[in-house]
């Protein structure tokens, strides 16, 4: 029987303040002069960014259109022709594999590439929200910390937590989350090589409503199994199971039929495996549906122009973080009223020196003349 369950979280916040004494001028233009020489270092590493991406592009689009120009059609994926041995090809067809993957400790099994199980365990949350503001000559850090209880695919480490009491986290979960791999895939005759089989990664859920609760300790709700003595009200502690797939490859009465994918790779044997180019790029693509040649060199060039954008806006960014940690001493020293007094003071100091000075020559002088 299956039953929908609602979480239900409880929330508790206190506030933290510290002070610290504000930095001096020579402290705050030894951390501006820390920031110029990391800033120099992030300036040079965008040049760096910027320069390898551009050759990056160049190369990936130049093996492209080198495969585009030498890639072969299959005629039949049922069949291994010896003559495009070593040659890049282009095949469309379903995934199949030898055997389904099981998860012995729900009953559960699927005729799949890979078989993701996700187990989540109901755990404290710390949030931290913090302002700064000065007040009487300190910097004043007011923090506000909120602890929430949810659902977390990964242990959370209370012993971080500003505050543990009453917020403790177990420190590992009774049941781990896993992928199994199906360790052979095909498509027709040809078997997909790992880098191929790694790009199948499209994971969609799966439905629970046709299984039965596994264990009198789990509970089925929706689409989860629940390790809790009530779901609907979890404790700091109790699991939830959920399922994903990737790559039907069998007819199933609930999914439907198999996926179908279109790979490009070099043949070897009945394999299909990295195909390197002169450019020294391997081409190994794999895309869901049926495409044909032309359309999957598009995606992928498309692929690489969004890449190389990305990148090049990655390098600017990196460029400007650059130009502002060298530029920020500037700021400290032109908007420093220490420094304004220091120097202040050295001229006065100056002055009354060379005021001095004089008035012994003066007085030195008025003497030799009465001396006369």
């Amino acid at each position: 029987m299956s039953r929908n369950f609602s979480d239900t979280g409880s929330r508790k916040e206190h506030v933290k303040i510290t002070s610290e004494s504000k930095p001096g001028f020579l402290e705050r233009l030894s951390e501006t002069s820390g920031g110029m020489l990391m800033g120099l270092v992030t300036f040079l590493l965008s040049f760096y960014l910027l320069f390898t991406n551009e050759g990056r592009a160049l190369r990936t689009a130049k093996s492209l259109d080198e495969g585009l120009s030498l890639v072969i059609p299959l005629d039949s994926i049922h069949s291994v022709s010896q003559q495009n041995e070593g040659r890049l090809v282009h095949l469309a067809g379903a995934l199949t594999t030898s055997k389904p993957l099981f998860d012995p400790s729900y009953g559960l099994s699927i005729q799949a590439v890979k078989l993701k199980r996700n187990v989540e365990m109901y755990q404290w949350v710390e949030y931290e929200e913090s302002t700064e503001y000065e007040e009487n000559g300190e910097i004043k850090k007011e923090t506000k910390y909120s602890y929430n209880t949810e659902w977390k695919s990964e242990v959370v480490n209370s012993r971080n937590f500003d505050r543990e009491i009453g917020h403790k986290n177990p420190s590992a979960m009774a049941v781990e989350s896993f992928t199994a791999v199906s360790p052979n895939v095909q498509v027709g005759s040809f078997v997909l090589s790992k880098g191929l089989v790694d790009k199948i990664d499209d994971f969609k859920q799966l439905s629970l409503s046709n299984l039965e609760d596994p264990h009198a300790d789990v509970t089925r709700g929706g689409d989860y199994f629940y390790h809790s003595e009530n779901p609907r009200r979890p404790e700091v502690g109790d699991l939830r199971v959920s399922f994903f797939y990737a790559g039907l490859s069998g007819d199933d009465p609930y999914l439907g039929s198999a996926d179908k994918v279109t790979v490009i790779a070099r043949q070897r044997g009945d394999q299909l495996v990295p195909y390197h180019t002169k450019s020294g790029d391997v081409l190994q693509i794999l895309y869901p549906g049926e495409l044909s040649v032309e359309e999957v060199f598009q995606k992928e060039h498309e692929s690489n122009t969004m890449k190389t954008w990305a990148l090049r806006a990655a390098g600017w960014l990196t460029m400007f973080v650059g130009i502002s940690l060298m530029t920020r001493i500037f700021y400290t020293l032109g908007s420093n009223e220490d420094l304004f007094i220091l120097l202040t003071d050295n001229v006065a100091i100056g002055t009354r020196k060379e005021n001095t000075i004089l008035c012994q020559l003066l007085e030195e002088k008025r003497k030799g003349a009465n001396a006369c």
